[in-house]
């Protein structure tokens, strides 16, 4: 490849890097223009670690021929099991162990080799593999992506030569820097939803940074915290405190994000949501659909569990409708992107009166007048309290126990959830 299409696809590299090209497309783009100028690849395969708490990686494929393979993939750890006895077998692995940046294969020589998918390869008639790990350093490191993995094959008989391999050295860095830039913006919009939320950490990497920035919005509060955990924690191996506490919050959040609600603190047992929009009767309904997948949720969890004799639960939820302020709230630095105002106390109070009356579920007042005449049906009245720290007495509403009790009345409220 000459130098001065080597300087052009470094500019192509660059430019698309900047505007945030997809890592498939820019190697895509990377592994067409080679060819174009000469630079025979046949497979591409770049992999990154990653910071994610799920997946320990991403990798990003290419091929000259068409195949079912998709061009990204994510793999969990690689620290046990098979994938850690597959990732022993890699060539990557013995790069790491032996410290060498790059290998090059003559395919020819697959089975005398104890690589995982050399042998493939050879097969589908790739003739010479390079391999590079490019490692980032102690600066330039986030979390486990440390490294920058690649492998690309020809399918010349000649493999690559001196020049091409000279290429691909200045070049593949380059792809390497796009990816990984690319990356860590994923990364951050990752951490962001995980621990502020879907709507705050869209705000924030808005630029909504500021101390003291906030907005008056009127949302559907959901407060809810989990029935006897206390004693259920003093019961259990301090080895299983965590998992009981992932599992109810799983059902919980995964619930208030499938109704369209964002999650906006985790404390400690209790979880603190809200549902907004410019429909406020649709931000209700939304509210009770979560509600509802809710229930659904603990029925499946507690059946596992119970099957595998372990302690189950459920959990206390109050329902409330209000202004509250919505934005950066904190110190110079150290901000929560939440909501405060009286609104929030009182919904977390009508959580506790749950106990107090035994349902767990209770509606304000406010939410049930803001229901439409359907959704009100679905609810009785519990009674008239005053709420410590509040006050105002006020009614209380639940699920109509029908909803439960008549499969005809459960389909019921289904549809009209559904809606």
């Amino acid at each position: 490849m000459k130098l001065t299409s080597r300087l052009a696809l470094m500019n192509w590299l660059t430019g698309q890097g900047l505007t945030g090209l997809p890592e498939n497309e820019l190697l895509r783009g990377f592994c067409e223009r080679c060819r174009a100028e000469g630079l025979e690849l046949s497979r591409a395969l770049v992999v990154i670690d990653t910071l994610h708490p799920i997946y320990e990686g991403r990798g990003f494929r290419w091929s000259d021929r068409a195949s079912n393979e998709s061009e990204m993939f994510e793999y969990g750890s690689t620290a046990d099991g098979d994938a850690a006895k597959s990732w022993r077998r890699s060539v990557f692995f013995h790069m790491l162990e032996n410290g060498h940046d790059e290998m090059v294969i003559d395919l020819a020589d697959a089975p005398s080799m104890d690589f995982s998918q050399i042998g493939e390869l050879a097969e589908k008639g790739h003739k010479h593999y390079l391999a590079f790990v490019h490692r980032f350093g102690e600066n330039g490191a986030l979390g486990l992506m440390d490294c920058l993995y690649s492998c690309w094959t020809t399918r010349r008989d000649e493999g690559f030569d001196e020049a091409q391999l000279e290429a691909m050295r200045d070049l593949v860095p380059v792809l390497g820097l796009a990816i990984k830039s690319a990356q860590q913006v994923d990364i951050v919009r990752t951490l962001g939803r995980v621990y502020l939320g879907r709507d705050a950490s869209a705000q924030v990497l808005a630029g909504r940074i500021s101390r003291g920035v906030t907005e008056r919005i009127n949302a559907v509060l959901w407060y809810s915290d989990l029935r006897g955990s206390t004693g259920i924690s003093e019961s259990i191996g301090p080895d299983e405190i965590i998992p009981f506490l992932n599992d109810y919050a799983q059902a919980v959040i995964e619930a208030i994000h499938d109704a369209g609600g964002d999650v906006l603190k985790l404390i400690g047992d209790g979880v603190l949501a809200m549902f907004w929009g410019e429909d406020m009767a649709d931000a209700r309904r939304a509210a009770l659909r979560a509600e509802h997948l809710f229930r659904k949720n603990i029925a499946a969890l507690n059946a596992r569990r119970a099957a595998e004799g372990r302690p189950t639960t459920s959990a206390y939820i109050g329902l409330h409708v209000g202004e509250v302020f919505y934005g950066n709230i904190g110190s110079e630095d150290r901000l929560d992107f939440t909501v405060v105002g009286p609104t929030v106390n009182e919904v977390s109070r009508i959580a506790s009166m749950s106990r107090s009356v035994d349902r767990e579920l209770l509606a304000s007042s406010e939410f049930y007048k803001g229901l439409d005449a359907a959704g009100r049906r679905y609810l009785v009245s519990t009674g008239r309290y005053a709420l410590r720290g509040i006050g105002r007495a006020q009614d209380l509403y639940t699920l109509d126990p029908e909803v439960d009790a008549s499969e005809p009345v459960t389909g019921s409220y289904e549809r009209y959830l559904a809606n």
